[in-house]
């Protein structure tokens, strides 16, 4: 079984910045990709920003380029989600996502609890 721990959201006002962290554990043999996702009130989940074992990134959102950016420590099993420049359409539930194979050599996805970030204009 694997546990996503997230941490990092807030109230910020518009313009302010974010940093959310992920934190994977359990039992875990490989890490593939790891991703963000936001929903917002009335709206469905949506790909924010995705990155691979090997670093490459994805930012589904042209809207958020240039000012989010997505990040991994293997060491510690965490992925980062760098949030400047924050505006008010931001304001989501974020939740991280993890791909991998367990101990067992059996594929998992896991999603973290999410973390509610706010953006005040």
């Amino acid at each position: 079984q694997v546990q996503l721990v997230e941490s990092g959201g807030g109230l910020v006002q518009a313009g302010g910045s974010l940093r959310l962290s992920c934190a994977a554990s359990g039992s875990i043999f490989r890490i593939n990709a790891m991703g963000w996702y936001r929903q917002a009130p009335g709206k469905q989940r949506e790909l924010v920003a995705r990155i691979t074992s090997g670093g490459s990134t994805n930012y589904a959102d042209s809207s958020v380029k240039g000012r989010f950016t997505i990040s991994r420590d293997n060491a510690k099993n965490t992925v980062y989600l760098q949030m400047n420049s924050l505006k008010p359409e931001d304001t989501a539930v974020y939740y991280c996502n993890v791909q991998g194979l367990t101990t067992n050599t059996r594929p998992f996805t896991s999603w973290g609890q999410g973390t509610q970030v706010t953006v005040s204009s």
